[in-house]
């Protein structure tokens, strides 16, 4: 069993909980528009891999695909780890989501000036997408669904039903 003060526990947990709220709330935010579409995000693409993303909105039936993956990949990653239901796998779903928006919109030098979409900010290297990977893979090593969570319940049932 994971051993946290109770501090710690209480920061690992509330950071779940606002990196699933962003999450829920992303995807909420895309399944009740029905005009939304990633075909925009996608075009926009730049760097290394743009050419990767433009070929994915340059197909309709792939595009659909990554438009239902998108929209109720980020309702249920967000609602594992707000609820704490196999919050790990939660948190390696939500980090390749967020690589993949990462390497669809690199934080390069000049590349604020590449996109149409507006950006937050000027980012070098590092923009929020990265430091979210990074919280996730923080929650992924020191999970806390076990302590305060669905999955200490689901862990408990079947220790139970296997003794």
């Amino acid at each position: 069993m994971y051993s946290y003060s109770k501090l710690q526990t209480f920061w690992l947990v509330a950071l779940r909980m606002v990196i699933g709220w962003h999450f829920l709330y992303e995807g909420i935010v895309k399944v009740l528009n029905p005009k939304w579409t990633s075909l925009g995000y996608l075009m926009d693409s730049q760097g290394w891999f743009a050419s990767f993303f433009h070929s994915m909105a340059g197909n309709e039936n792939t595009l659909n695909v990554i438009n239902l993956l998108n929209e109720w990949g980020l309702v249920l990653i967000g609602l594992g780890l707000i609820a704490g239901c196999f919050a790990r796998p939660a948190s390696i779903g939500g980090i390749l989501i967020l690589l993949l928006y990462y390497l669809s919109h690199p934080p390069f030098v000049g590349s604020e000036n590449l996109f149409m979409l507006p950006r937050e900010g000027a980012y070098l290297w590092i923009d929020r997408n990265l430091i979210e990977i990074a919280a996730l893979a923080l929650l992924y090593v020191f999970p806390t669904s076990r302590i305060f969570g669905l999955d200490g319940y689901i862990t408990r049932f079947i220790k139970t039903k296997h003794l």
